[in-house]
């Protein structure tokens, strides 16, 4: 499996992290929310893997600027990968998909070093 890495392009963090593994010559294929999306399929799985309250990014400007009543209606996995499906700028960047098949979310180089390494 080819390293993923999911985000939006002219994010400051995907740009930092896509940087980050060109600068340590780690190929990896890029999907932009933006573009191409993101399936239930893949959110459910993220979710499971990381908690859905990490993935859903509650301090970004989607999410406050949500109306109050569909902030209060995400309460569990199942409602948050119904808001992340529609929103997808709510999602917390980068997913990142390891060849091992584990996910992390957010960039960490220390976590990614070790992922590296492993």
């Amino acid at each position: 499996m080819t390293l993923r890495l999911h985000g939006i392009p002219n994010c400051d963090t995907v740009k930092r992290a896509r940087a980050w593994l060109t600068e340590q010559g780690r190929a990896h294929e890029f999907i932009d929310f933006k573009k191409a999306g993101a399936s239930r399929a893949d959110l459910e799985r993220w979710a499971a893997a990381v908690g859905w309250e990490k993935l859903l990014n509650r301090q970004g400007t989607t999410w406050r600027k949500l109306a109050p009543e569909v902030q209060a209606g995400v309460t569990d996995a199942s409602s948050a990968v119904q808001l992340m499906q529609a929103q997808t700028s709510v999602i917390k960047r980068p997913v990142v998909e390891w060849p091992d098949g584990s996910v992390t979310v957010g960039f960490s180089p220390e976590v990614w070093q070790a992922k590296r390494a492993g």
